[in-house]
């Protein structure tokens, strides 16, 4: 009897693999399936996306007729040229002499009111400019890149000249090209 119960186990071992074929027949029709319906996916996105993209078009422009806005080209103006900026620092204990020019950027469009105003009110413009020095503090002078110094008068002249007619600041940077300092002689 024992050579009875083997042989009823070997048969189900037999058919095992006769039912594993159909099985990978489905899978490999399902991947082409899958594998289609991706494939039109991509199709389809990229139809719609040409579709909707940008269209060429021409345009009708005259370039005779075009003007260049000068309006926003900066423009360097003088402030306290190199001969009149001496300025006297005595925060230190001792009397210091600074010589220093200012200059500022303006844009094309601002340049005319900002030189006419210059004109009128120079005095009032060097008097805030060396009481800015006056009260600064020797390491303000000192520094390399001088940033206290500028802010300080940057501030001031934004305040001297406001605003133009866009809302935006007249002056658009000072520069301070030269900034000499001396201790002087007790």
């Amino acid at each position: 009897m024992a050579k009875d119960e083997k042989k009823p186990e070997k048969q189900p071992a037999e058919k095992a693999p006769a039912e594993a074929a159909p099985k990978k027949k489905g899978s490999m029709k399902l991947m082409g399936t899958v594998g289609a319906i991706v494939v039109a996916q991509a199709v389809i996105t990229f139809v719609a996306f040409s579709a909707m993209g940008p269209k060429k078009s021409h345009a009708q422009v005259d370039t005779h007729e075009m003007k260049k806005d000068d309006s926003d080209v900066i423009k360097e103006i003088v402030v306290i040229p190199a001969k009149d900026g001496s300025f006297q620092n005595t925060m230190t204990g001792s009397v210091w002499q600074w010589s220093a020019e200012i200059v500022v950027q303006v844009k094309q469009r601002n340049a005319e009111a900002v030189e006419n105003k210059l004109k009128q009110r120079s005095a009032e413009v060097k008097q805030e400019i060396s009481q800015i020095f006056s009260r600064a503090q020797h390491s303000h002078l000192k520094e390399p890149d001088r940033q206290t110094l500028n802010r300080q008068i940057t501030g001031m002249l934004n305040k001297f000249f406001g605003n133009d007619d866009k809302g935006e600041p007249v002056i658009e940077r000072v520069l301070i090209p030269m900034c000499r300092g001396f201790p002087m002689p007790s």
